[in-house]
């Protein structure tokens, strides 16, 4: 298979059933709000160890006796006195026993990253596999994350081993040309740079198909290695074209990212990498990979236009929301307690700061440029519900999380605001549905956590468990459309209809 029909064959299965592939990347949004449940835990821990050892009474009392706002920064004295006189009042909580715990809650952070991002691959790239053999997709990629996740780890953890093998040593090769003399060590950093970008341009197009050659071959690190140098060696050509393509779309998605992130809008280039850039270069490089071993049967594209696929997609996804409302009160009663509850602890939570340090919305909307920002709040939004309702799969506790850290950041803003008017009149309009919204994807985090548990138990299928995964897609379609509505309001209406009255 050319590239052109790689590439052909992508945007068909792209097209063809995209609730039966993308839930697992939508999965891949989750992997931050997965691995920070530890952090929390050990911010928990720390909170109970300050509150028990009436640490946290004491630094509150210093505290409120004290005027927090800093001075300017370019007084460097006057900063000097402020830093040396709010530093005794924070020594309370220079403790060894929530050192620890940080450090404890940063390690388990990291090592959930790792494990997250390894198994939720797995998921991905067997369930690209899965609908390129004309199978389900999801029930494969879910048979992927158990069958899969050590191979996936053993792949990247052996590819950073050899990035930084191979950086340590000719760090080490420059140093010595260096002590021997300049022009030698000068002529060592050149040809360690040459070597070194060839090497690691080998390591990096063998280990990008190593991925497709463990879901296509069923293999295991060491021989999906194997399986995907061969297929550079015997398919020269399309393994760098493929390279150039992932490059140039790395560089141009950086480029995007750096113009709206200029303009405000960056958040819209972190949802499309993640739900369309991502799975169309897994699916190309599984279709290279695929054809190579003649492993795979690609799709024919839908028959519907885009325009229609999109139209009956935006409907369908809207039922789905209305449905899941009714059918799980129970869910979103939590959600909603869980939020608002975390609310009001964060309002209380930053009592000993009110008057010393202070929010403003009207400062926030300084700069404020209506589509890019309407673009942006969309965007934000719609990944921190993605995220929020497909962390519910690792458990219920990353999606509870998630409504919590939010609900508390919302109080703690809410309680230092300047203009407490302001800020609802702010908020108001785009609030009645940007917040049930977040509110909905925290109960389908819930719903999803209930599922994952009774599958893993043996109490589900994993028919049933894909079903699941892909009524949350379309529950996610229609709240993305509900969050289009709040980005808008929020960017072109909240920001300004209460000046005149305010």
């Amino acid at each position: 298979m050319d590239l052109s029909s790689a590439v052909t064959a992508t945007v068909s299965t792209l097209r063809r059933r995209p609730a039966d592939l993308l839930p697992f990347y939508f999965l891949g949004t989750a992997v931050p709000v997965i691995a920070r449940v530890g952090l929390f835990v050990a911010l928990a821990g720390t909170y109970v160890h300050f509150t028990v050892t009436g640490r946290l009474t004491d630094a509150r009392a210093a505290l409120a006796d004290l005027d927090l706002t800093p001075p300017d920064p370019q007084d460097s004295e006057a900063m000097q006195a402020w830093v040396e006189s709010v530093e005794p009042a924070l020594s309370p909580l220079a403790s060894p026993t929530a050192v620890l715990l940080l450090i404890a809650g940063t390690l388990a952070t990291v090592v959930l990253a790792v494990l997250a991002y390894a198994a939720i691959s797995a998921g991905q790239l067997s369930a690209v596999a899965g609908r390129l053999r004309g199978r389900r997709g999801l029930t494969a990629g879910i048979a992927g994350v158990r069958g899969r996740w050590l191979s996936f780890l053993g792949i990247y953890v052996a590819e950073i081993s050899l990035w930084i093998g191979v950086t340590l040593l000719g760090s080490a090769a420059v140093a010595v040309g260096f002590l021997v003399s300049p022009f030698l060590g000068a002529a060592v950093a050149l040809g360690v740079l040459l070597v070194g970008f060839v090497v690691l341009l080998a390591v990096r197009i063998v280990f990008a198909f190593a991925p497709a050659a463990i879901v296509i071959d069923d293999a295991g690190a060491v021989g999906a290695l194997v399986g995907a140098g061969g297929f550079v060696r015997s398919n020269p050509a399309d393994a760098a074209a493929y390279l150039v393509i992932a490059i140039g779309v790395l560089i141009g998605t950086a480029s995007a990212a750096s113009a709206l992130a200029f303009l405000g809008a960056g958040a819209i280039v972190a949802l499309v990498s993640a739900v369309v850039v991502a799975p169309a270069l897994d699916v190309l490089k599984t279709t290279l990979y695929g054809d190579h071993r003649d492993a795979i049967s690609p799709v024919s594209p839908p028959a519907a236009g885009p325009i229609d696929q999109f139209r009956s997609g935006v409907q369908r996804g809207w039922r789905e929301l209305l449905a899941f409302v009714r059918r799980s009160p129970g869910a979103h009663v939590v959600s909603i307690a869980v939020g608002i509850g975390f609310g009001a602890l964060g309002w209380l939570a930053v009592d000993p700061l009110v008057g010393s340090v202070t929010t403003s919305i009207e400062s926030r909307l300084v700069g404020h440029v209506p589509p890019a920002a309407a673009v942006n709040f969309f965007g934000n939004n719609w990944v921190v519900a993605i995220a929020t309702a497909t962390a519910g799969v690792a458990l219920v506790i990353p999606a509870l999380s998630s409504i919590a850290f939010n609900g508390f950041a919302l109080g703690a803003t809410a309680a230092l605001e300047s203009n407490p008017v302001a800020l609802v009149a702010f908020v108001l309009p785009h609030g009645i549905f940007e917040i049930p919204a977040l509110f909905v994807s925290g109960a389908l985090g819930i719903r999803l956590g209930v599922v994952s548990w009774r599958t893993f138990r043996g109490r589900l299928s994993r028919e049933a468990f894909a079903n699941a995964l892909e009524n949350a897609f379309w529950v996610l379609v229609g709240l993305g459309i509900l969050l289009a509505v709040a980005g808008f309001i929020e960017g072109f209406i909240s920001p300004y209809y209460w000046r005149p009255f305010v």
